[in-house]
């Protein structure tokens, strides 16, 4: 009876809802992405690519609900939440649109496509395992202002904004929702009948939408759509489908393996915010179940990775344990199996949903500033800016791309604002992380320690894993940068880790000679 109270909460309703949409709408984005924008074939995307990525959710999710039990069972506590996993949502957009899209543009051959985003997946994985045991020395070495101001930044700027901007869609859906779900989840208001705040939320939302609807008085011209269910049987098995796209992959590991870095230096983030909120997980237990998720995933036909998600301490609040782990990983790798995850997605309308990552979104960024020390605040302030960036960066794409534009239409201060504005956000994640490390070491009056990140960000802007200058934000060989804007970048930092060095040099007291020692 125990060990159900710590695998099961009555928390666990609302974290569920939380972390099932969010994968289930990565999912249902790539599946449009793929059909509507480049025509992959229907059959291919949902029977073959959906199911082999839900694989992955199933695999990890069950994995970090086991972790948390057996967390559980060590500490003999009964409140341990488990890591959520689910599928990354930028390289969905990144994979998509650099790799599957043009792939399949290319050759017309929706079959080798589908190997070849197999194999992308499966490298990803492979690197994933091969770095997770780097991730402990990483935790350690970098100050916590670094790995919680950089998921702080994803979480307001990217997990909070972005859905906000759904709300305006249909205000009083939106807004209604978002009363539900902040009254009860943030201020820990008790709604009737105990009903869970995200459960209520989104039924509340949801009724909303269809009256409206029904009355015609939804804005602009919006109306629900209802798209009948139809079951579908397609079980992902393993296989060796992704051998012969192997090679051709290994073109597209430049632009593949900055998202997997990413997600592996997101994953020691989330570790670190895990154990601020109580849980402390081996950080390589952690990053080594993401890469075998991700490895699954491509094994079994997926073609998006896996991560862990930053809201653990958002679903720790909700109540959540174990539970809400094994329900969204049983329902989104049978959703994959079965077909059904598309018609809930068209089911409940996006503002209605939108509030519930807000609300993970602000509880990430609270707990950022909670627990770091006061001194660091403006750490992770600084942090935020390159994640400022990324956003805008978004915004730039889809406003050209709805213009029939591109960056080479552009002139003037608008070229320079926007190779700018590229270049910051390119890499964002490790960029936060490792500004945010750099300036708390600065705020601590430790130069020479800046002086290290500061380096770092030198190597890693020479080869693309910052500021790449590519509008994909692909690696590149340092012998060959794709412009000279790369060495500057590299000496920019140079300069101001020797400056900050030559600031600890100067600092510590030099030691006399012998002969000045002996005849004092």
């Amino acid at each position: 009876m125990l060990h159900k109270k710590r695998l099961f909460a009555i928390g666990d309703v609302n974290a569920f809802f939380g972390l099932m949409l969010d994968n289930m709408s990565g999912l249902v984005i790539m599946a449009a992405i793929l059909t509507g924008a480049f025509g992959m074939p229907r059959e291919i995307v949902l029977y073959r690519m959906l199911p082999g990525s839900a694989m992955g959710v199933l695999v990890g999710d069950l994995l970090y609900s086991w972790m948390a039990w057996r967390l559980a069972r060590r500490t003999g506590r009964a409140d341990v939440t488990a890591m959520p996993l689910g599928l990354d949502t930028p390289s969905t957009f990144g994979l998509a649109f650099g790799v599957i899209g043009p792939c399949y543009l290319a050759s017309k051959d929706a079959h080798f496509t589908w190997q070849v985003a197999m194999g992308v997946i499966v490298l990803m994985g492979i690197f994933k395992i091969a770095v997770s045991f780097c991730g402990p020395a990483l935790r350690r070495a970098i100050p916590r202002a670094g790995l919680l101001g950089s998921i702080a930044a994803v979480a307001l700027l990217l997990i909070a904004y972005l859905p906000f901007l759904k709300l305006f869609a249909s205000p009083v859906v939106g807004f209604l929702s978002l009363g539900i779900v902040f009254i009860s989840l943030l201020a820990r208001f008790r709604l009737p009948l105990r009903m869970p705040g995200a459960l209520a939320g989104i039924l509340l939302g949801t009724a909303a939408y269809y009256l409206l609807s029904a009355f015609d008085l939804l804005p602009g011209t919006g109306h629900a759509v209802f798209r009948p269910f139809a079951l579908s049987v397609h079980l992902p098995l393993p296989t060796l489908e992704f051998v012969p796209g192997l090679t051709k992959a290994l073109a597209y590991l430049p632009l593949a393996i900055p998202f997997a870095l990413a997600t592996v230096v997101g994953g020691v983030d989330v570790t670190e915010s895990a154990a601020v909120a109580g849980d402390d997980y081996n950080t390589r237990d952690v990053l080594l179940v993401e890469g075998v998720a991700t490895l699954v995933a491509g094994v079994c036909g997926g073609v998006i990775q896996s991560c862990p998600y930053i809201g653990h301490p958002a679903y720790k609040e909700m109540g959540g344990r174990s539970g809400y782990t094994i329900a969204t990983a049983l329902f989104i790798g049978l959703g994959g199996i079965l077909g059904y995850l598309s018609f809930f997605v068209s089911l409940l309308p996006e503002a209605a949903v939108a509030p519930i990552l807000i609300f993970i979104g602000v509880e990430i960024t609270a707990q950022a500033f909670e627990a770091t020390p006061h001194n660091h605040y403006r750490a992770i302030a600084i942090s935020f800016i390159p994640a400022i960036a990324c956003l805008v960066s978004i915004q730039f794409g889809q406003m050209l791309g709805g213009l029939g534009k591109s960056a080479a239409d552009l002139s003037g201060d608008l070229l320079a604002t926007y190779t700018a504005t590229t270049l910051l956000g390119n890499g964002f994640i490790v960029t936060s992380l490792l500004w945010g490390a750099t300036f708390s070491h600065v705020l601590d009056h430790r130069p020479g320690r800046a002086a290290l990140y500061l380096t770092a960000c030198a190597l890693c802007s020479l080869c693309g894993v910052i500021h790449s200058p590519l509008a994909s934000g692909a690696l590149f060989s340092p012998l060959s940068p794709p412009a000279p804007i790369v060495w500057h970048l590299a000496a920019g930092y140079g300069v101001m880790a020797l400056a900050f060095g030559v600031l600890e040099w100067g600092r510590k007291p030099r030691s006399l000679p012998s002969d000045e020692v002996v005849s004092q």
